[in-house]
């Protein structure tokens, strides 16, 4: 299946070297900018930069905004820094690691670190006061904002948005399984496509941080928490990360924690009808909220617990172990070896023969469907998988389908069928006649069938 795994790395971009610095922008009215930099603790220098609204006096609560996942410069949170720093807040964002950060190589721990290392930088400033100075982390910077806040005592606050109270895999999963059922596919291409898949590729070490555990740094907290969801977050499950984040939370004794989900918002708090177009303006009362909550928090009235609003979330999560030996990544390209030469042996055979000069009696029927028939459905399989992963993101299109069967999805099952009844056919053929001329064809048949299972092409 390595095949397979080459795909998955070839759909998920390589992230770049440290980008180059970000031209500064003009401020807009009513916010004063400054660019500045963040050195973290294995001797990168990330650009950064501060939003303060005009006029305000010094001593205003502070907040450092840490990215999402994948490369991601300041920029890409300019947004929601004005929009904080309108609401009283001064804002710090920085420009995302790429060195030690790809699609092979992440640690939420160093990554933490940066953000400690960002609000030290913001403590600094004269117009902040050092003791109100918090974390907001968007998606995936949900499992590394409360990783920072529970390292460094200085943390004042925690904000997230479209946090996961659930290990990345199995929430990667989820959104890649809702995503196909949200464009009608039913079946196993839904289970292929999400849990299979990305276990392979998390077992091929191309999914970092697959398993983090985001409960831990969560029990330690008894700051102040404002975790915020959008009702039709498509990347997060909004229901059971509130009831996990309300969970740890409790455990850790905190009671000062406020859990809002937003109706109309998707997985950022845009505006949203289906959860996965995203709309130019934030929900409305969302920047609101955590101008509020903030500003209560700095002034010492902190709010009690409170859990407000329902996601809607139609499938739930599932649990996604680690492969098996049997399923591993060495036995799954091993397979892939054997069923390949042995559906292309036949062909082989009788070219060499014809080049020969050679006669001899033409394979059976059986034999020659097989290798035909498994010969396509093999990488066929491979490469629609592969296509399946390359358009994850709210962009996949199934096509013409039939009971929420794609039509190349069914197209290879059929010739799974094929193959499989070929295959026991060639079988019986040769247990009644003897011989061992086509015993690699059936090798390969005989490992055709519960591959053919396992990635759903003999599934309904």
């Amino acid at each position: 299946m390595s095949l397979l795994v080459l795909a998955a790395a070839a759909a998920i971009a390589v992230l770049p070297d440290q980008p180059p610095p970000t031209p500064p922008v003009p401020a807009p009215s009513g916010i004063v900018r400054a660019e500045l930099t963040v050195s973290t603790g294995d001797g990168l220098v990330l650009p950064a930069t501060l939003h303060v609204p005009a006029g305000a006096r010094p001593g205003l609560p502070g907040m450092v905004l840490v990215h999402g996942s994948g490369p991601a410069r300041r920029e890409h949170l300019r947004a929601e820094a004005e929009a904080f720093a309108r609401a009283g807040i001064a804002t710090l964002t920085y420009d995302k690691r790429a060195v030690g950060y790809s699609f092979t190589q992440r640690s939420y721990s160093r990554l933490a670190d940066d953000a400690i290392a960002a609000a030290a930088v913001l403590r600094a400033r004269a117009e902040v006061d050092p003791a109100k100075v918090g974390i907001w982390g968007l998606s995936e910077g949900g499992w590394v904002a409360p990783l920072a806040a529970s390292r460094d005592p200085k943390t004042a606050f925690l904000v997230v948005v479209g946090a996961n109270g659930l290990a990345p895999l199995r929430q990667q999963t989820w959104a890649d399984a809702s995503e196909l059922e949200y464009a009608g596919v039913r079946g196993s291409l839904v289970d292929a496509g999400s849990r299979t898949l990305y276990r392979l590729i998390a077992g091929a070490g191309v999914f970092p941080e697959a398993h983090y555990d985001p409960g831990p740094p969560l029990r330690e907290l008894t700051l102040p928490v404002l975790g915020i969801w959008g009702a039709l977050d498509r990347a997060t499950p909004p229901v059971e990360s509130v009831t996990a984040y309300q969970e740890f939370l409790d455990q850790a004794g905190n009671r000062h924690y406020t859990l809002r989900t937003f109706d109309g918002a998707e997985h950022a708090l845009r505006a949203s009808t289906t959860g996965y177009e995203r709309g130019v303006e934030f929900a409305p009362g969302y920047v609101d909220l955590v101008g509020s909550w903030v500003g209560d928090v700095a002034a010492g009235r902190t709010p009690p617990s409170s859990v407000t609003g329902t996601g809607e979330q139609p499938r739930p999560t599932v649990e996604v172990p680690p492969l098996g030996w049997y399923e591993s990544v060495w036995v799954q390209a091993g397979a892939l070896a054997v069923m390949l030469s042995g559906f292309a042996g036949l062909g082989v055979t009788a070219a060499w023969r014809r080049v020969r000069g050679r006669s001899g009696s033409a394979a059976p029927w059986s034999a020659r469907v097989l290798a035909v028939a498994g010969f396509v459905a093999v990488p066929g399989c491979v490469l629609y998988l592969g296509s399946v992963l390359a358009s994850r993101g709210g962009a996949f299109d199934p096509g013409p389908m039939i009971a929420g069967r794609p039509l190349p999805w069914l197209a290879l099952q059929a010739l799974a069928v094929v193959a499989t009844g070929a295959a026991a056919a060639l079988g019986v053929r040769m247990w009644r006649r003897g011989g061992y001329h086509n015993a690699s064809l059936l090798a390969a048949g005989a490992v055709f069938v519960p591959w053919a299972v396992y990635w759903g092409l003999l599934a309904p």
